[in-house]
């Protein structure tokens, strides 16, 4: 492995992680931080309220198409943040996300519970940072 590559480790000093990295150590040449994206269409309609499933889903499709426009992949990301406005969905948002990161290499990740969010019908918000090797 070389330096450029980035190293996903949880040591055995701390708890095991479910499905997250506790740290990524990478010595990138270039690095992406997306904006916080939500479950919404490009044409501004959202993902059926209250449905936890479909609006995770897009939520990740959205940061998926961020991260493509900045010549970056799921394969690439370092560090994920999530803003949820319940914690009772946890389950069901790791599934979803299970479905897009590279779970042999999970990244590093950080979830808070918030009061709500710029529209009352949203239920996630997610940030990536992202280091492509190219």
């Amino acid at each position: 492995m070389d330096d450029a590559t980035p190293q996903f480790l949880s040591p055995d000093t701390l708890p095991e992680p479910p499905g997250y990295s506790h740290v990524v150590s990478a010595r990138p040449a270039r690095v992406v931080w997306t904006a916080g994206q939500v479950a919404m269409h490009a044409d501004g309609t959202p993902a059926p309220p209250g449905d936890w499933e479909a609006q995770t889903r897009l939520c990740f499709e959205n940061l998926g198409r961020a991260l493509a426009a900045a010549g970056a992949a799921w394969a690439d990301v370092v560090k994920l943040t999530y803003f949820v406005v319940d914690v009772t969905a946890l389950e069901t948002v790791r599934a979803v996300r299970d479905e897009f990161v590279d779970t042999e290499r999970p990244p590093a990740s950080s979830l808070v519970q918030v009061a709500g969010l710029f529209r009352a019908d949203l239920l996630i918000e997610v940030e990536a940072v992202a280091c492509p090797s190219a």
